[in-house]
C-alpha cells in the first residue's frame, strides 16, 4: 500500500537516498530542505522548502500534507548538521547550532505531527540520529550529546504514542559516504579532519544505508542499526564494557598525542569559520 511520507534534509545525502527509495516503492513523498530548489528529485516527488528551526515552516508542511493528501503516514526527521571537537576547543555557537538543528529540529517535527497522527490513530515517526547517540567517542561532545537526545526522544515517543497506534523508530548509522562533512564548520581542525577521513573512506554509501533504513521502517523496528559497524559498536558497549572503554581510551590518547606534539592542532586559533547557520542536510555519522 502506498504511504504518504515527508522527509527533511532531502536535497542530498541520506535524505535524497531515502526519498528515492520511498519513490521506488511507490510511496507519495514530500521532500523538504533548506535549498530553494532541487533538480535531482525523482519524478512525482513534491518539494517544499523547510527550515527545521522554523515553527512557521513546520506548520506550512503540516498544512500541505493535510490539504493535498489528507494526512501523513511516515515522518522522517533526517535534517542535520555535522559538528565535532574537543570540549575546550569547540565554540558554544557550534553547540547551539547542533542543538537547534539536530535535536530541536527533530523535536519540532515530532511536535508538529503528533497531533495529526493522534487524530488518525496511525503514523510512524522516524528520527535519524547516529551511532554517536549510543556510543560516545572523545572529541565529539556536542554531536554525541544531541544525538543521544534524539535517541532518548524517540524511545520516549515510542512509549507515549503507542496507545494511539503510532510507531517511533530511531536510526543510528555509523560513518558512510555523504557530502555532510562539506557543511562541517568549527574551531577543532583535528576533529574535523578525522571525521572527514572516516566518512570519505567508508565502504558504505548513503543508498546502502537507505535500503536498510526502509527495511527497518517496514518492520517498525524501534532501533534501526543499518550497518555492521554500528551494530558491532553498540554490541561491544553492552557486552564488554571493559573492551569498549579501552577502545575509547586509545582514541582519546591519539587525539592527545596529536595535540601535544602538533602545536598547529591545538585548535585555539580562529582559522576556521564558526559553524554555518544555514546548512541543513542528510545525516552522515
Amino acid at each position: 500500500m502506498s504511504r504518504r511520507v515527508l522527509v527533511t534534509g532531502a536535497a542530498s545525502g541520506l535524505g535524497l537516498a531515502l526519498v528515492r527509495r520511498f519513490a521506488d516503492a511507490g510511496d507519495q513523498v514530500l521532500a523538504t530542505d533548506l535549498a530553494g530548489t532541487v533538480d535531482v528529485l525523482p519524478e512525482g516527488v513534491h518539494y517544499q522548502r523547510l527550515d527545521v528551526r522554523s515553527d512557521d515552516d513546520w506548520s506550512e508542511a503540516r498544512d500541505w500534507v493535510s490539504k493535498e493528501w489528507g494526512g501523513l503516514d511516515v515522518l522522517v526527521n533526517n535534517a542535520g548538521v555535522a559538528t565535532g571537537g574537543r570540549i575546550d576547543v569547540s565554540a558554544m555557537d557550534e553547540w547551539e547550532l547542533a542543538t537547534q538543528v539536530n535535536l530541536l529540529g527533530v523535536a519540532r517535527g515530532c511536535h508538529t505531527f503528533a497531533g495529526l497522527f493522534k487524530e488518525q490513530r496511525s503514523g510512524h515517526i522516524v528520527n535519524v540520529a547516529s551511532i554517536a547517540g549510543l556510543v560516545h567517542p572523545p572529541a565529539m561532545a556536542a554531536y554525541n550529546a544531541v544525538k543521544a537526545g534524539v535517541v532518548a526522544l524517540s524511545e520516549t515517543l515510542g512509549h507515549e504514542l503507542a496507545p494511539y497506534g503510532i510507531a517511533s523508530s530511531v536510526v543510528c548509522p555509523s560513518f558512510f559516504r555523504t557530502n555532510l562533512v562539506a557543511s562541517m564548520r568549527g574551531r577543532d581542525e583535528d576533529a574535523a579532519a578525522k571525521i572527514a577521513r572516516l566518512v570519505n573512506e567508508s565502504p558504505l554509501s548513503a543508498d546502502d544505508i537507505a535500503v536498510a533504513v526502509l527495511e527497518g521502517i517496514d518492520r517498525k523496528d524501534p532501533l534501526i542499526l543499518p550497518d555492521e559497524v554500528a551494530r558491532a559498536a553498540y554490541e561491544l558497549k553492552w557486552s564488554d564494557r571493559t573492551a569498549y572503554d579501552k577502545q575509547m581510551a586509545v582514541t582519546a590518547m591519539r587525539a592527545f598525542e596529536r595535540a601535544e606534539f602538533s602545536p598547529e592542532l591545538s585548535g585555539r586559533s580562529d582559522a576556521r569559520a564558526h559553524a554555518h547557520p544555514d546548512k541543513s542536510e542528510g545525516e552522515g555519522v
